[in-house]
């Protein structure tokens, strides 16, 4: 029979995920997220329009329902702005990293060996610029664990085929 040992880990040795250099989303993803905004903010446009033509009873509010609309759309770009500074992500030997977050950063940490899956997504404006997604999925879930946005299409596809590469390892 062995000896049973249970030691203690030096939990101020382990590698730190804060003090890795992500790489930044690709510049042309703002594009993609300004269009995106845009076409939202169409749609509520004419869905306004329709509104105020429809309902008479509301005549004389048009300037206050407008300027609403036009705060909430600048707090909108203003929070989209920030929140896409801050996503980043890297490989490292063992694991992906993805951070986000504005007001409390998000890091997920994704272990090689917890990869089942991974897919490559390219949206209608996403590429226009040439760019694409990461899906990378774990044991347990039909959604995706973690996206990556805003990837040059050439990256995504390296990414991807290392990703493969890893999961092939493993099995």
């Amino acid at each position: 029979m062995e000896n049973f040992t249970n030691e203690t880990i030096d939990t101020t040795q382990l590698p730190r995920f804060e003090y890795v250099p992500y790489t930044p989303l690709h510049s042309a993803y703002w594009k993609v997220l300004l269009i995106n905004i845009g076409v939202l903010m169409l749609v509520c446009a004419i869905g306004v329009g329709v509104f105020f033509f429809n309902a008479p009873e509301w005549a004389g509010y048009e300037t206050k329902v407008v300027g609403g609309l036009l705060i909430l759309f600048s707090l909108i770009l203003f929070f989209a702005r920030l929140g896409f500074s801050k996503k980043g992500f890297a490989f490292r030997t063992h694991d992906v990293l993805f951070r986000q977050g504005i007001i409390a950063t998000n890091t997920m940490v994704i272990p090689y060996n917890r990869i089942q899956h991974v897919a490559l997504h390219e949206g209608i404006v996403s590429r226009l610029f040439g760019l694409a997604k990461i899906e990378i999925f774990t044991a347990g879930g039909s959604a995706s664990d973690l996206e990556i946005p805003g990837i040059k299409k050439e990256h995504a596809e390296n990414i991807k085929q290392l990703l493969m590469g890893k999961i092939q390892k493993e099995l």
